[in-house]
């Protein structure tokens, strides 16, 4: 199940760092996970400090 990431994000880019994929990229306002790369490892969401990143 792909990972999402929520408004809270606050761009610090600490989950894009933790991705074996790469499936997370920056965006306007905050960071996204491209659903069809992402593995569902939550590596991402273990490292977020705000909690931002959920199961989709």
């Amino acid at each position: 199940m792909a990972y999402k990431i929520g408004e809270d994000c606050i761009s610090c880019g600490s989950c894009a760092e933790q991705c074996p994929v790469t499936a997370i990229s920056a965006g306007d306002t905050q960071y996204n996970i491209n659903p069809d790369e992402c593995i569902g490892c939550g590596s991402c969401a273990d490292q977020c400090p705000v909690s931002a990143i959920s199961e989709d």
